[in-house]
């Protein structure tokens, strides 16, 4: 199961031309993504040769194979996990009985609204990136955006083939519609509010790819866990890919914050744009936008639909198998701070309610990390200036702190100071209008734009100079 089938014209490790019906339905809707992917894929560049990354495998150490492709004739294809022999359900009121190999007909309508979910982020992303070559500060980061791209393309394969083998009409008619939304469309938005934001310059997609794709990583790490074995063997692979895309955004803010201190050293004022570079406290109200953005995407932290998943064995908690002992979360509590009379105060919530803030904050665990790895970049530039987090209460449009206003330590205030203060916390125009001024394409070899440093080592053992993008020849 391991090995892939590249003979068919869909690749897939599924015997996809063991199910003739499923494999003609397949087929029909393949033209279909090609048609999304040449109108909405990265503008301008569909006949370049891109350095790519495709997976031959789903072994461990043995899935990548790197070589110049057009993206249009990237092997997308069907790439799922092997298969556990006798795995068992790991978490919920079915913990410990057979995984399921087939919808369980009680859970049907929730497990496709699951799927569907999940699967708009991927397509999103890229029509949200689809500008962004344009203005590729260096051949390696366009690199890297393509990159991301193309595996956005067969996550939505891998969330497509579930929806047609395992949904029937329903399942084909989800899948048509996730190629008929449009991020940031007024009549047909994505369905998470996130992925319809513009991304209009290279801060914003480093840090999106940064803490918007780890988001990704925990909604799957999650779904891994799922009683339902086809969608945890599917999510198991993705998180394979989704690792380079958290790296694309963690080395990307960096850089950005290296340059930044370098700069700001070199100029009499200390100030960075004098030199062409991003301010680091600047960079900072990106990190509090996509933060909060990012932790939106987990849902309310009180959730009868997080108690009912749970409970179903269709989500787990991140690491569910692993770091767990006890997997019914049966009168158990979460400690909470929840808004009562306009006031915080702490209120302990039934865990299964509370799933969606476990999530978050293992999801939040991860990004103080990466926090601490900018911080310590700094460090070793010479500046006192450092990076943090806002407090998950920060910026909310979802959940229950949604209706109130905070601080980024997370100290309640009144309506009227927000709106008087958030120009200190969040990109103003001007900051948007300044950084997109910064925003020019650079394909020449080796080099790289003023405000970016350039990343400490290239990809699959290759120089920064390398040709990672080659033009159309003739």
């Amino acid at each position: 199961m391991a090995g892939i089938d590249y003979a068919s014209l869909i690749p897939n490790n599924v015997n996809l031309d063991s199910d003739k019906k499923l494999q003609r339905a397949l087929e029909k809707w393949q033209p279909a993504f090609l048609d999304w992917w040449n109108q909405m894929g990265p503008e301008g560049f569909q006949a370049h040769d891109v350095y790519l990354r495709t997976a031959i495998s789903t072994e461990p150490g043995g899935w990548a194979h790197f070589g110049h492709v057009k993206m249009p004739d990237y092997r997308w294809g069907i790439f799922l996990d092997a298969q556990e022999p006798d795995r068992r359900i790991p978490c919920g009121d079915h913990a410990g009985e057979p995984a399921w190999q087939e919808v369980p007909g009680e859970y049907r309508n929730i497990l496709r609204r699951i799927i569907v979910t999940q699967a708009d982020t991927e397509p999103a992303s890229v029509e949200q990136q689809r500008w962004l070559a344009q203005t590729a500060p260096s051949l390696y980061d366009m690199r890297n955006l393509f990159q991301v791209n193309v595996e956005e393309g067969r996550h939505l394969w891998a969330m497509v083939y579930l929806l047609h083998a395992y949904f029937g009409k329903d399942g084909r008619d989800e899948a048509d519609d996730l190629l008929a939304r449009r991020a940031g469309d007024a009549d047909k938005p994505r369905i998470l509010d996130a992925f319809n934001q513009p991304c209009p310059d290279w801060l914003t997609f480093f840090c999106f790819t940064c803490f918007t794709d780890r988001d990704g990583k925990y909604q799957l790490g999650a779904l891994a866990e799922s009683g339902f074995d086809p969608l945890s063997r599917t999510c198991k692979f993705m998180l394979t890919e989704e690792a380079h895309h958290l790296f694309v955004g963690e080395t990307g803010v960096e850089r950005v914050l290296r340059r930044g201190a370098q700069l700001a050293k070199l100029d009499r004022n200390g100030d960075a744009r004098a030199q062409g570079g991003i301010p680091v406290a600047m960079v900072q109200k990106w990190i509090n936008y996509w933060f909060s953005y990012s932790i939106d995407l987990f849902g309310s932290e009180i959730s009868t639909n997080a108690a009912d998943f749970f409970g179903a064995g269709l989500k787990g908690r991140w690491a569910e198998s692993k770091d767990y002992d006890e997997h019914t979360a049966l009168d158990q509590w979460q400690r909470m701070q929840v808004i009562e009379a306009g006031k915080l105060t702490e209120k302990d919530i039934p865990l299964r309610n509370a799933m969606n803030e476990v999530l978050r904050g293992s999801y939040i665990k991860d990004c103080e990390r990466v926090v601490k790895r900018w911080n310590q970049a700094l460090e070793e530039e010479g500046t006192d200036v450092r990076v943090s987090l806002p407090d998950r209460k920060f910026f909310r449009r979802q959940g229950i702190y949604a209706d109130c206003h905070f601080t980024p330590h997370g100290d309640m205030i009144s309506a009227e100071e927000w709106q008087a203060r958030r120009g200190e916390w969040l990109p103003s125009e001007a900051d948007r209008s300044y950084v997109a001024s910064l925003m020019h394409q650079v394909t020449e070899r080796g080099k790289i734009a003023q405000w970016l440093a350039p990343p400490r080592k290239g990809i699959h053992g290759n120089a920064f100079d390398y040709e990672y993008v080659r033009p159309p020849q003739g």
